[in-house]
């Protein structure tokens, strides 16, 4: 059946469910959505059920939008002139995907008015359906950005989900059901992660990082199952760490030109990241793999979904983000292919405990016939002490290190786990454990930690209330001091006892190596590692005992500052975080693939589970294809 025709045939349907008086001008697909547009929106949003009657029974993602909306410049001074001054009002965002106008303010409740009357005026006026969110505490320059340029190009995107409206609700036309993944990267490894997942129907990538060795290993693009790359039907991002996001932009490069998914926070991140990538790069002189260009291609490109939104994203395929507890915003990607033949799930990075920024990862799915599991923790020794005994570890560390005259440089990912440390230094401060000193955040630490305020609804509730109920924001604590420059970094390095967040987290590259270069001689500094540290990196060999480390051809650094690790703040799940998951999770897998870990730890961890579960286990290496069923 041709589009047209089965959009004709769907807007009959509509039209015979819907009360009179309703009129529907137009049905159409736009991206994984069908998109009615009506010229009553108000009515339809007084059927409170009459949407979810209509997702149900067309098995369809519904959005209602207006046939006409007033433009954004106008609109947002309608909002203004109705909205009092008291209000505070910060920011106006029209998303073109959703029609809605979400519109940031320090009072929410001014702009919703009693009983909601205010938000009533808003849609009378403008037709857009209006959002109010909180503030952000801190101003995130990435999410302006992001916005302003969405809002560029509206009528391209408007374009593009139409297209890819189209392409994902096309005919299915091969009468064969089968499942593969072809593994791309991420195996008997940490780094470059990249699986595809193809059925007679579709060709589905998931995720696609660069390897944090600096050894400029790419996932295996080339090989005949991925190429070309116009052929994919989709990209699905479980989260924003280079080694799972960092290349994303060099599919763009290579002729992809279909969606990519993923959260909201993880485009936002991820976009960051990628030009602070590009930009660490180019300052070490080496191959550019992409350009800006690309970044804001796959920025036009995102379709944001929230946590449990069972999204269509090809013909035969639907797709489900579960919490995953790693870093802000990163999912378990869950995937149903086609009328109930097979569900299979890839955790990305996982977390299965709560910590003080989110939740335990999810462990409870619909159907799960097969998942494939990160282990970068998954050796049989790799349980590490609960958190509150690395936070107490950190104290001790930090104090006696300030006690001796000396400075703290904790290297760490500006997502995740930079987060994590401040808020235990920061109630380390506040509790008196740890001496009062200035902690300085270089890097894009505080960017993240801004968008991290952007999206309160992906923290834990603790964290929430902490921030918007009780007022208390920890991560506007006085100490905390942003490195804006050279010059500054400069005074720090010279400065008074103090403790430094830096990227990189693995020290290959980033503000992280100028402290080095200028504190690692003297021995009353500390260099104080908090998480991974993968093979082949800077930080792997000086956390290996190297007293002498090159950097270039000509360069080494003499090491005698104080190595410390401090286990238990990584947002990856330890050896019995894993096999206690596996105890959890429901219902059972029929397979499971360990990835994403060192060599020996995939296959320890495989052979645990199969010991102690009796379920059929996989080390993959790279290059391999799994037929599931």
């Amino acid at each position: 059946m041709l589009i047209e025709e089965r959009l004709k045939e769907l807007k009959d349907k509509i039209n015979e469910k819907v009360p009179r008086g309703i009129n529907v001008t137009q049905v159409e697909f736009e991206g994984p959505e069908l998109v009615i547009y009506t010229d009553d929106p108000k009515k339809f949003a007084d059927e409170a059920d009459l949407i979810r009657v209509l997702a149900r029974d067309l098995r369809k993602r519904i959005v209602v939008r207006p046939t006409k909306l007033e433009e954004p410049e106008r609109a947002a001074d309608q909002i203004r002139s109705v909205v009092t001054e008291n209000a505070g009002i910060t920011d106006i965002f029209f998303d073109i995907d959703t029609g809605e106008v979400v519109i940031e303010a320090e009072k929410p409740g001014v702009v919703i008015g009693k009983n909601g009357a205010t938000l009533r005026e808003i849609t009378r006026h403008i037709g857009w359906t209006p959002k109010v969110v909180r503030t952000p505490p801190i101003e995130s320059n990435t999410v302006k950005q992001i916005r302003q340029y969405l809002r560029s190009v509206k009528e391209e995107r408007k374009e593009l989900m139409r297209t890819i409206g189209r392409r994902i609700h096309r005919d299915q036309t091969s009468k064969d059901q089968w499942v593969r993944v072809t593994t791309l990267g991420c195996c008997r490894e940490v780094g470059r992660a990249a699986f595809l997942l193809t059925t007679p129907e579709s060709r589905i990538l998931i995720d696609c990082g660069e390897k944090p060795d600096n050894s400029n290993n790419i996932p295996y693009l080339y090989v005949p199952e991925i190429s070309p790359l116009s052929q994919l039907d989709a990209v699905v991002l479980t989260h924003a760490h280079l080694d799972h996001c960092a290349l994303v932009p060099l599919l763009f490069k290579y002729g992809f030109e279909g969606p990519v998914y993923c959260t909201p926070p993880t485009r936002d991140l991820a976009a960051m990241l990628q030009l602070d990538y590009l930009d660490v790069i180019h300052k070490e002189d080496k191959k550019v793999p992409y350009s800006s260009n690309e970044v804001k291609t796959f920025i036009k490109h995102s379709i944001p979904i929230n946590y449990g939104n069972v999204t269509d994203i090809a013909p035969d395929i639907k797709l489900t983000f579960h919490n995953a507890g790693h870093i802000l915003g990163s999912a378990i990607a869950h995937f149903h292919v086609g009328d109930g033949l097979y569900n299979i799930a890839f955790t990305g990075d996982l977390h299965y405990g709560r910590s003080r920024l989110f939740n335990p990862a999810t462990s409870q799915f619909p159907r799960l016939e097969a998942l494939f599991m990160e282990s970068t923790y998954g050796g049989s020794q790799d349980n590490q002490p609960p958190r509150a005994e690395a936070e107490e570890k950190l104290y001790e560390t930090v104090t006696e290190v300030i006690s001796r005259g000396g400075k703290a440089i904790i290297p760490a990912f500006s997502v995740g786990r930079s987060q994590e440390v401040m808020l235990a230094l920061e109630e380390g401060m506040r509790k008196e454990k740890i001496p009062k000193v200035k902690i300085f955040l270089d890097g894009m630490i505080r960017e993240a930690t801004a968008i991290h305020t952007t999206y309160p609804e992906y923290l834990n509730s603790d964290l929430r209330n902490l921030i918007f109920k009780e007022g208390m924001n920890p991560f506007l604590a006085e100490f905390f001091t942003p490195v804006d420059s050279s010059e500054m970094r400069t005074k720090v390095i010279t400065g008074e006892p103090c403790v430094i967040i830096t990227t990189s987290g693995m020290l290959n590259g980033g503000p992280v190596m100028e402290y080095l270069m200028n504190l690692a001689a003297d021995e009353r500094n500390a260099l104080i590692f908090v998480g991974y540290q993968a093979d082949g990196t800077l930080g792997r060999r000086i956390q290996k005992g190297w007293r002498e480390v090159p950097i270039g051809s000509r360069e080494s650094i003499v090491i005698n500052l104080e190595i410390v690790t401090v286990d238990g703040f990584s947002g990856h799940s330890d050896r019995r975080q894993l096999m206690n998951y596996i105890h959890h999770i429901q219902p059972k897998p029929e397979k499971i693939f360990t990835i994403h870990g060192d060599e020996n730890k995939t296959i320890d961890l495989a052979s645990s589970i199969y010991k102690r579960n009796h379920i059929e286990t996989h080390s993959p290496m790279n290059l391999e294809t799994y037929r599931m069923v």
